[in-house]
């Protein structure tokens, strides 16, 4: 079991690392390849929309040909896709490539999820996810700090290149250890799903991610993709839940401990990737740190989860993740709200032990309600299970940096340190709503347990 999970954190690090490697070199690509910034910043945006457009077809692609094949053959696609990026020649020819490689790292978590689910089943799922989410957490994290040193001593082709030995490892590991899967029983392909939700979710997380890369603007450039991503994803939801055998079983939130915990994972996940579009913004603007002081600066954050996660999954298979989530929901409250009173020379032991506090909070908070989520379905719906999960963390992320970027956008001319605090009191705001949800997760997980004890004769 513990091969199996160690193999694939091998494919959520390098996943999750490329998104954050890549933002730092943007310049440098530009400078190099002879492109403009809006051309280039589409080397970030293409790599997250094939993101959001991969991820509804890990379900039915993990039925079809087996999930562990699924993830070999996701893992070998994004070492291929970061090999021919970085021999790239020309700014187009880069976006495609993206392209690829987006698509491929797509399937890696829900598939990598998939497969730690079957193999090890709900009791011992809680400290199985941990390891993962350590990967998830610490990847992000350590990103721009990598990137800016390797920037600092080689080019940019690096900053591919550097995942093709985590990649070679990972897929040499995972052909020995990674279990297959059962192909078959898939049925057909339903494409009228999938050009629903294939379209409808790209647009939509393009539209809330480009209002945090043009600082908060919202034009018709942004509103009619917001609106037409939205009406496809509406349209996928009410026709999915009426199908016999549609793309995306979403009649899976008929079980009230999964809904509670994919409504909880929305939740803080806005409120997380709020955080990481926040907190580079506040070192750069506001205390003017470079790149990568900023991304050392950060590194408390990354470390405070990943010592915190191997003990949120104990509990989590001990207590139930509903309970924990709502515990690290209420310290990132309360580990957020500090923020919103700390100006451009706050004291900066004070902050690194505050990121660190908040770091432990999100460790307790977010690997848990996935995990209720997870240990509440059945086995053969798994596949389902965390494609729903990750797509609504995705949107939820896209969300949350929308709301900080807006805010942002239309303070700071009155002055960064207002803008800031306002930002993370807005920031706390959507913490609370994810302990709510997480409060309405335990009720249930605690309600279940009362209708599953025997009643004495």
């Amino acid at each position: 079991m513990w091969r199996v999970s160690l193999v694939i954190v091998f494919g959520a690090f390098v996943g999750m690392l490329d998104s954050s490697l890549v933002n730092v070199g943007l310049d440098r690509i530009g400078t190099d390849l002879g492109a403009s910034l809006d051309e280039v910043q589409w080397v970030s945006t293409a790599y997250l929309i094939a993101l959001a457009v991969s991820l509804p077809l890990c379900g039915w692609l993990g039925r079809r040909i087996g999930v562990g094949r699924l993830w070999l053959g996701a893992f070998a696609a994004f070492t291929v896709a970061s090999a021919l990026c970085a021999l790239a020649g020309d700014i187009g020819w880069l976006v495609v490539l993206r392209v690829v490689q987006g698509l491929a790292a797509g399937l890696l978590t829900p598939a990598g999820q998939t497969i730690l689910g079957q193999a090890v089943g709900p009791e011992r799922l809680g400290r199985v996810m941990s390891i993962l989410g350590i990967a998830v957490s610490s990847a992000p994290a350590i990103g721009p700090t990598v990137g800016g040193v390797l920037l600092d001593s080689l080019s940019w082709e690096w900053l591919f290149l550097i995942n093709l030995p985590i990649g070679a490892i990972g897929i040499a590991l995972g052909w020995k250890y990674v279990p297959r899967g059962e192909p078959g029983g898939a049925g057909r392909l339903d494409w009228t799903g999938f050009a629903l939700v294939g379209l409808g979710l790209p647009l939509f997380v393009y539209a809330l991610t480009s209002v945090g890369e043009g600082g908060g603007g919202i034009g018709p450039s942004v509103l009619v993709p917001l609106a037409l991503g939205a009406a496809g994803l509406v349209v996928f939801a009410l026709r999915s839940w009426r199908r016999e055998r549609p793309l995306l079983d979403l009649r899976l939130f008929g079980n009230r401990v999964f809904a509670a915990g994919t409504v909880s994972s929305l939740f803080i996940g806005a409120a997380m990737f709020g955080a990481m579009l926040l907190f580079p913004l506040y070192f750069q603007i506001l205390r003017g740190a470079d790149v990568v002081t900023t991304g050392l600066s950060l590194l408390s954050l990354g470390l405070g989860t990943m010592v915190v996660l191997p003990l949120a999954g104990w509990l989590t298979d001990r207590h139930g993740g509903g309970i924990v989530s709502l515990a690290g929901s209420v310290c990132t409250v309360l580990t957020t709200v500090p923020f919103a009173f700390l100006g451009a020379d706050a004291d900066p032991v004070l902050l690194q032990a505050l990121l660190f506090l908040r770091g432990m909070a999100l460790a307790l908070s977010a690997t848990p309600a996935g995990t209720a989520a997870f240990a509440s379905v059945r086995r053969e719906q798994l596949p389902d299970a965390t494609t729903v999960l990750n797509i609504l963390m995705r949107v939820g992320g896209a969300v949350g940096g929308a709301m900080c970027a807006i805010v942002l956008s239309r303070l700071l001319p009155t002055g960064a340190e207002h803008a800031f605090q306002v930002a993370f009191w807005w920031l706390t705001g959507a913490s609370a709503v994810a302990a709510a949800v997480a409060w309405w997760l335990w009720l249930v997980q605690r309600h279940e347990r009362t209708r599953a004890v025997p009643v004495p004769a």
